[in-house]
């Protein structure tokens, strides 16, 4: 028996389709929507990152962008940034790229982020939000998994879930979604001991430990469906996940591939996120352009 592939890439294509339709109808009543990614690295994976999100939100005509500071930025200049950029009326959602310069604390910065342009989940009051059920974005990673789950149709409600990694990025965010849709959630982390004993009575496991290879077909049944969130690069410049695919796929049921899995979610989703955030922060010039348009 082989795993069941769960790709990414249709449901991206979905997601992408959607923000395109929803940009252009608002581009029609003037407005267009804009994210802003502030950047402080040379590094040349993040920067190819970057750019990836900035074609994508061309070819959806959601404007785009990208605020470089340098790899020298101090702490001091990315506040001030972020705080500009949270009260501009042209801009409705923020990134703050990493890696960051040396020194410089992503915690310090990331409740600059106004809330309501916090298409990535950064703020800590987004994270609250999620978790007392209030409007919110969550981390786009995190709703990826989410999301992927639902077009596939594996059903959450009533079953166990294991997610792998208590990161505020994904692991934390995620259980909060999973719980919201009734799972039944278990967070395991580099104390939980033997995952095994977790992960093998699991119906669903995202792994989102950023460790290459940490689970294996040792550690899931023929029940399972794996989704792996990991991201890690190999000396030959490769990218991997946190599963080791070939004795994984060999054993459970399905298994999302990397790269081609959460991570097209993940950049679709970004736009998604724009677009949801400009219509929230329009809405008087929605109501006249509608007003007009009945007239």
């Amino acid at each position: 028996m082989s795993a069941e592939v769960l790709s990414g890439k249709p449901l991206a294509g979905l997601i992408k389709q959607r923000a395109q339709e929803q940009a252009h109808a608002l581009d029609s009543q003037g407005i267009r929507p804009t994210v802003a990614v502030v950047v402080a690295t040379d590094d040349e994976s993040t920067l190819w990152y970057v750019r990836s999100i900035e074609r994508a939100a061309e070819r959806a005509g959601i404007g785009c962008r990208i605020v470089d500071l340098g790899r020298d930025a101090t702490e001091q200049v990315l506040a001030s940034v972020l705080s500009d950029l949270s009260v501009e009326s042209s801009v409705h959602g923020i990134i703050l790229q990493t890696p960051l310069p040396a020194g410089v604390k992503a915690d310090s910065l990331v409740g600059l982020i106004a809330p309501e342009k916090d298409i990535d989940g950064a703020n800590p009051l987004s994270l609250g939000r999620l978790a007392v059920g209030q409007p919110a974005f969550a981390p786009a990673t995190a709703r990826s998994v989410v999301e992927i789950l639902d077009h596939y149709e594996v059903p959450v409600a009533g079953r166990n879930v294991v997610v792998v990694g208590r990161s505020a990025v994904v692991g934390k965010p995620l259980s909060l979604l999973l719980l919201a849709k009734d799972a039944t959630v278990t967070v395991c982390h580099s104390r939980s001991g033997a995952l095994e004993q977790f992960t093998r009575p699991a119906d669903v496991v995202v792994v989102a430990a950023g460790r290459t290879g940490l689970l294996t077909g040792s550690h899931v049944t023929e029940k399972t469906v794996v989704v792996d969130v990991g991201t890690n690069v190999l000396p030959d410049g490769s990218l991997v996940g946190d599963v080791d695919e070939a004795s994984v796929t060999g054993v459970a049921a399905a298994l999302t591939p990397v790269p081609g899995g959460v991570g097209s979610v993940t950049t679709a989703l970004l736009l998604l996120h724009t677009v949801e955030a400009a219509s929230q922060q329009e809405p008087a010039q929605l109501a006249a352009a509608a007003s007009a348009t009945r007239i």
